[in-house]
């Protein structure tokens, strides 16, 4: 199986072009679960926090269909779309700067910024976000959030302690598993910086703690701006590097700007 390593701020997957009838036939007869558990494997396979397939669309200029590290399937990552959009590009199976991606959020535009040939990043219409203020008692106390759906699960905390110096365990994990999420939910750890400055941690869904989030960086932007903790339009700092986040509170729709990279290619013996 060819295979291409492509991360955002190093929010790490292996991608899978499956336009190609080969890889196409071998993909749909793989247990897509189990091969996204054996290839993100940092041990035993090639090391990432899931894998995505990109393959044709009726409706789009591609779908995207992306995998956790733990096997289960998600609905829409912030991230690997942007790389999905430079692999489009830089491959020719896509030559326009402004691309359609369909997802199982529904369908996401891409504007790619091009240098040389190359693109270094780009700016994806992440849709309308969906916010709701929420409480729920763990280990006896109160832990006060804002849930954010933008296509995909996340609740929004914003700790006394700054975020660069705490430790995401055990309330990460408890919050992404807990009954009150049936579908599991991403967690973001957010201190304010400034009025336009967000630092931020993330435990994803069937990843645990990841370098960066892309929907995640999206949803504390949308929490602090409805908070009045910081303006419409912010940097979000997170391990891997920024994000630019702008939220319209009018139509609710947030913009997303980031860098995309490609690491390495190579063959996976299924």
């Amino acid at each position: 199986m060819q295979f291409v390593k492509m991360h955002c701020l190093g929010n790490d997957y292996i991608y899978v072009d499956c336009f190609a009838p080969d890889t196409a036939d071998l993909i749909a007869h793989a247990e897509l679960s189990s091969l996204a558990q054996r290839v993100s494997d940092r041990h035993f396979g090639i090391g990432s926090d899931g894998l995505v397939l990109i393959l044709p669309s009726d409706e789009a200029d591609a779908q995207m269909r992306i995998f956790n590290a733990d096997g289960s399937e998600a609905q829409m990552c912030g991230n690997a779309i942007r790389c999905v959009g430079k692999y489009l590009y830089e491959s020719g199976l896509c030559r326009q700067t402004q691309i359609r991606i369909h997802t199982l959020a529904g369908l996401r535009t891409l504007k790619l910024h091009v240098a040389e040939g190359k693109v270094d990043s780009a700016e994806v219409n992440m849709g309308k976000a969906e916010v709701l203020f929420d409480e729920l008692m763990i280990n006896y106390r109160p832990v006060a959030f804002v849930s954010v759906n933008l296509g995909n699960p996340h609740i929004v905390l914003f700790p006394q302690t700054h975020v660069a110096t705490m430790s995401l365990t055990p309330l990460g994990p408890t919050l992404e598993r807990h009954p009150h999420f049936p579908e599991g939910t991403n967690v973001e750890f957010v201190s304010v910086r400034n009025p336009n400055e967000l630092d931020m941690r993330v435990w994803e869904r069937g990843s645990g703690e990841t370098m960066a989030c892309g929907t995640g960086a999206c949803a504390a932007a949308v929490a602090a701006a409805v908070l009045s903790k910081t303006g419409n339009s912010v940097t979000v700092h997170l391990r891997g590097g920024d994000l630019y986040i702008h939220y319209d509170p009018e139509t609710r729709e947030v913009t997303m700007t980031g860098s995309a990279t490609e690491v390495f290619r190579g063959e996976y013996s299924l």
